[in-house]
């Protein structure tokens, strides 16, 4: 009997599901062929017929959970947007429902900071992607005192250490402070007082500059691209004249 294409899909949604799921409650040890295939009510032949192999199954477990978790972060990212909540509040709000997903879901964690899933994901660019417009409200304040690119890459990095480093404790043992701290430490990094007649106060001001400079309409396509690379610029050579 012939599969249709919509018997397919509902197989292969319902094997991730339950991979996602076993992956969740029970580590990558519980998610086998033969395990899965019971829990989903397929024939084991049926994964390698989607998915592969085992690996490929994790692969789209993977690509299912981050795509669920970026999903509900851009629908936020979109309500703050319309509230007008303060753009330093939201970015907090990030920085705190990353952890927060992180600590409450380790196996799945450790499954999508694996570097050469991120690197092929959708829907791991798809994350960065909110990140990098939460940065973005930021700078549009005058707040930031390095270039959007570089604040999103410390965020991320700090994100993913701080998770990391808290799993490796016993949950009795973790400070319960760190994270805390260690956003208040990127903040240091990236955020300037409000904007002054100083090196940090020119800087700020260039990179609000820059978040804003795509919506001067009144220039053609090609100003607003030497715009941008003066700008780019201007934000470097600041950036390396604030260094301690």
């Amino acid at each position: 009997m012939t599969e249709t294409p919509s018997r397919r899909s509902d197989h292969r949604a319902r094997i991730v599901d339950v991979a996602a799921r076993l992956l969740r409650e029970h580590g990558p040890a519980a998610v086998t062929t033969r395990g899965v295939a019971e829990e989903a009510g397929v024939q084991a032949p049926a994964i390698y017929r989607l998915f592969g192999d085992k690996d490929g199954l994790l692969d789209a477990v993977a690509e299912h959970v981050m795509a669920t978790f970026v999903s509900a972060k851009a629908a936020h990212v979109e309500k703050v947007s319309a509230a007008d909540v303060d753009a330093l509040e939201d970015l907090r709000a990030g920085w705190e429902m990353q952890i927060d997903f992180g600590l409450t879901n380790p196996a799945l964690f450790r499954l999508l900071s694996d570097p050469d899933r991120v690197l092929h994901s959708p829907s791991a660019r798809a994350g960065k992607r909110v990140l990098e417009a939460r940065v973005h409200r930021v700078a549009r304040t005058g707040r930031l005192r390095v270039s959007e690119e570089r604040a999103v890459n410390i965020i991320q990095a700090a994100g993913i250490g701080t998770i990391q480093s808290l799993l490796t404790t016993p949950p009795e043992q973790r400070d319960a402070g760190l994270a805390g701290s260690m956003y208040e430490a990127v903040l240091r990094q990236i955020l300037t007082d409000a904007p002054a007649p100083s090196e940090n106060g020119l800087l700020a001001t260039t990179v609000a500059f820059r978040a804003v400079a795509p919506q001067l309409g009144m220039l053609s396509e090609a100003e607003q691209h030497l715009l941008g690379e003066w700008l780019d610029r201007a934000v470097e050579g600041l950036g390396s004249l604030s260094q301690p």
